[in-house]
């Protein structure tokens, strides 16, 4: 069953939009060095500051394992200093149409 994991975060500075956006493809891109089961990412902005980052795992062990890894990848690190207030949260999904 894929997973959704949903991170909402708001902007450390919300002038570094291009260095968030290079930021977050390059920890996207060293997740998937790691792993085929990363099956697609998207980025919403709610407002000026705040945005949610949806990624969809092909399951829930998938997402355990990369979760146990990704903190200390240098990318998760410099991704994650340009954020602040950053809250995650797992869905199971359950229907798509």
């Amino acid at each position: 069953m894929s997973v959704l994991r949903l991170t909402r975060f708001v902007a450390a500075d919300p002038q570094q939009v291009d260095e968030i956006l290079a930021a977050r493809a390059a920890l996207i891109a060293a997740v998937r060095a790691t792993t085929d089961s990363l099956t697609e990412t998207k980025l919403a902005r709610v407002d000026d500051e705040t945005w949610l980052d949806v990624w969809r795992w092909e399951s829930g062990e998938a997402l355990d394992q990369v979760t146990a890894v990704a903190p200390n990848l240098p990318e998760a690190k410099a991704a994650f200093a340009l954020v602040k207030d950053a809250t995650v949260e797992r869905y199971d999904l359950v229907d798509e149409r």
